[in-house]
This record gives structure tokens, sequence and C-alpha cells, in this order.
């Protein structure tokens, strides 16, 4: 397919505008002006509409492929979340901030303030800021407020270290790293979960925060977790949920319920709104009582005649995190999602998401290695280092996917697991869709003993084949995408 540039006419046009009937304004300084024509495509606006439509055919998105993607949850949208949350278009909360602007967006603000309520329900929580901007900005805002709690202690200086599974998702060590803590990693033990015994014999007073994933990133519920937390809290350092993994037990377990003090919660994956490539994200941030006090500002309050007004002052606030009140478009979809669905409907989700990587990974396991072969949660995790020993590992068979039209699951994550393939169903997904793409993984297994060879090129149907990654990843060149 060419690039845009490649069909560019001199002279044609797409748009022909008519002349301007505003007064001219003062010339701009002739240093700020270009010196010729900016060289944009010159196409009509027909060849411009079928070049970004073909363009678009040619992506793999969860509307047109399934899209299995481990530790992500890839539902399907319901568009229908997109009509809810284009109702409050005219009225995003940010109009609050002028000159008689919490009158005009009452709805929205009395929307995020039962949004707040509706997560702090379902996570066991006293009450949730919606402010961070995705996963990773929620955990960066949850280990501030863990910090802001020890230093109103007085135990800044004392509280050095924060604990993490060798299991946990990078951006666990990375925010407490950058939060100013050290890092002291937990193996994992044969049963799939942080080794009990090496964690108890690291704790100690110093330790500021325990980080978890639970169910974790080999899809497993840590049966240990209540035990976790007290031991945690005896040495006064907080307990942080990792909500990336929350779908698989919403209204199941509350996290509060078994010691969490704080957690984040990634709208985009859990409550059925396209993520990915960037964003748009969401991942609002709930805490216990005693966390409160630290929460972001501005904070929406709810006065006793059912108005909702802003909070800007709070004295031991860890201070704004973020635009306004978060990425509003994605909230709206995430509170027509549950309420839509219902206490039930929520619960049916984790149950239907459970079943499905279940019976994934027993139809599977017979063909590649399974490190922990037992009842996962949401997501199974296999290896393919039984088809690494003919020389296919898991980016190949992620390759010879997406020939076949699947978006390849998540491979190489979990660390722990050698040639990992992070597979994640997620409850939208029939077991029509799912006999399919196992029918193509049994295939992948097969031709790795029979064909290894035929790997190497893969993908053989793209516009763009098998590409030097690691040279992609050093020289990086984006210029000339179409």
């Amino acid at each position: 397919m060419e690039l845009i540039y490649e069909k560019s006419v001199p002279g044609r046009k797409g748009v022909k505008l008519p002349a301007s009937d505003v007064p001219t304004a003062k010339p701009l300084d002739p240093a700020l002006r270009r010196n010729k024509a900016a060289e944009l495509p010159e196409i009509s606006e027909l060849d411009a509409v079928r070049h970004f439509t073909n363009l678009s055919r040619r992506n793999f998105s969860v509307d047109t492929n399934f899209y299995p993607l481990g530790s992500c949850t890839m539902k399907y949208n319901a568009k229908v979340l997109e009509n809810a949350a284009a109702l409050f278009a005219p009225f995003h909360p940010a109009t609050a901030i002028l000159p008689g602007g919490e009158a005009f967006c009452q709805g929205s603000l009395g929307m995020l303030h039962d949004l707040g309520s509706l997560l702090a329900e379902i996570t066991g929580m006293d009450e949730v800021t919606t402010q961070p901007l995705a996963g990773a900005h929620g955990e960066m805002t949850g280990i501030l407020l863990v910090a802001a709690y020890h230093a109103a202690k007085g135990n800044k200086a004392k509280k050095r270290y924060v604990v993490v599974p060798d299991s946990s998702h990078g951006t666990n060590p990375a925010s407490a790293a950058i939060a100013g803590y050290e890092i002291i990693t937990i193996p994992t033990a044969p049963y799939g979960d942080m080794d009990l015994e090496l964690f108890k014999a690291a704790m100690n007073d110093e330790v500021a925060a325990v980080m978890m994933t639970c169910p974790n990133t080999l899809g497993l519920f840590n049966p240990h977790i209540k035990e976790i937390a007290d031991i945690a809290h005896s040495f006064d350092a907080l307990m942080y949920y990792d909500g990336a993994n929350l779908n698989a037990i919403m209204g199941k377990v509350k996290p509060g319920d078994v010691g969490f003090d704080v957690i984040h919660v990634n709208l985009h994956k859990t409550f059925g709104t396209p993520h990915g490539g960037g964003g748009p994200g969401s991942g609002p941030v709930g805490v216990k009582k005693s966390l409160i006090p630290f929460l972001p500002t501005p904070r929406i309050v709810k006065e006793g005649n059912g108005r909702f007004s802003i909070e800007t002052a709070r004295e031991l606030s860890i201070g704004r995190t973020a635009n306004f009140f978060g990425n509003f478009g994605v909230m709206a979809k995430a509170y027509a999602y549950i309420i839509m669905l219902g206490k039930a409907g929520l619960i049916q989700v984790s149950e239907q998401a459970v079943l499905n990587a279940n019976y994934i990974k027993e139809r599977l396991k017979k063909y590649y290695d399974l490190p922990y072969d037992m009842t996962c949660m949401h997501e199974c995790v296999f290896s393919a280092s039984k088809q690494a020993e003919n020389g296919v590992h898991a980016i190949d068979i992620a390759k010879f996917l997406i020939d076949k039209g699947y978006h390849p699951p998540t491979v190489y994550f979990p660390l722990i697991v050698k040639e990992a393939i992070m597979i994640e169903p997620t409850e939208t997904e029939s077991k029509a869709t799912m006999d399919a793409f196992i029918e193509v993984m049994i295939e992948a297994a097969q031709q790795a003993e029979t064909d290894p060879g035929s790997f190497a090129a893969m993908p053989l149907t793209m516009p763009v084949t098998r590409l030097d990654e690691t040279k992609a990843a050093r020289e990086q060149n984006v210029c000339c995408a179409g």
C-alpha cells in the first residue's frame, strides 16, 4: 500500500474554503513564519477517506479479532457504553471551575461521585479518587499516599523499602522506586505464589508497603493473602493492591476485606472501556479510612441538600495528580457498565472469565508446558519450552497466530516463566471462538514438530512481515508511517 505522500499530486485539493470575511489580524513577526509551504500531501477528500479507511482495515482490534492479551483484559466493549458517555459530552466536569460552573455540571459531578462510591463498594475501600489516568499512574498515586501516611506519623526516614513478588508487573517496583523506596523482591514458591517463608524473613520495621497483584500474573489466587496482610500490618506496613486482575474476582472477593489498604482499579480493563496503543486509560485509587486525609484534591463533596461541590483545600493531601478528575469519558463508560450489569452481572463476569481461562488451560496443556498446573483464575500461563527444543520460540508462535487472524497473547511475561505464553480469553468470548483459537494453537504446536523452520519468516500475510525487532527498538524510524 502506498504512503499518503506517494499519492500526492501537486495542486490537488480536498477542500476549497470561501474567502475570509474576518478582518486581517496584525501580521506575525516574519521570524515566526515559515518561508515555504508545509510539505503536506496534496490529495482529494475522497482519496484521503479511502486511504485512512483502508489503513484501518489492516488493524487488529477487539471488534475484528480475538484478542487474548494476558494481563490486559481486552474484553469486548459494548457500543451502548459509547452512547452513554456521549450523553455527558456537553457537561464535562471541568466546567465546574468556571463562574457558576458547578450548577451547570451537577449531573457529571454526581456521576463521578457515584462511580467512586460504587468502586469503593466493589473493592472494599472507604473512599476513591478518580484522578489517575492509567494503572501505572494509579500505582504512583497509591505509593505517594503510602509515603504521605508514613511521613505524617513521623516515620518517613525509617520506612525505606517496598516488598514485591518476582511475578509482579514491572510498574510495581518502578512506581515504588520513583517514590524513593528501595525494592525487596520475594521469589515465587513452587506452588505459584510469593514464597510465604521468604516473605516472613524479609519483613521488618523499615518496610513501608507490600505491593501485590491477587490473583497474580500467573493467574493464581494467593491462599495466604490474609496472613500476608496481617504480617505486613504488624510491622506498620501498608498493603497495596494492583488492580490489573480485578476482572477475576469482582463480586466474589473485596480486596479491602482481606487486608489491602490501597488499590488502583484499571477501569480500561475491568469495566469495559477500549484501551491499548497508549490509551485511553483510567486508574482510580481507593483507600481505607487511615489514608483518606492524603487523597488528591480537588475532591467532589456531596452536601446535605444533595448538591455537589468542589473541595480544593485539604491540609495533608498529596495535591493534584492529574487534570481535574481524570479521563472523564472513560469513567462515564465504566459507570454505565457497572449500572448496566449490576451486582449479579459483575459476579457473572468474573465466573465466566475464570471458566473460560480454565477451559483453554485444560484443552492446551497436552501441547504446551504448563509450569503451574492448577486451577487458574482469569488467565493461564503456558511455556513454549517444549517447542523451543526444536527452535520454535514463544515469539514465533505469536507470529504464527497473526497469520491465522488472531492477535497474539502476551509472550515472555511473567518473566519467571521461560518462553511464557499468557492467555486471557475474558468473559466475552464464546466457546466457538475459543475452540477455533485452541485448534490454531494445537496446529502451531504440531507444526513446530514437523516443520520448525517454517516459522522463521512469519507472519507472511501482513503488509509488514518479519522484522528485526532488536534493530527496530534500537534504531526507531517512525517518519514514514502511512
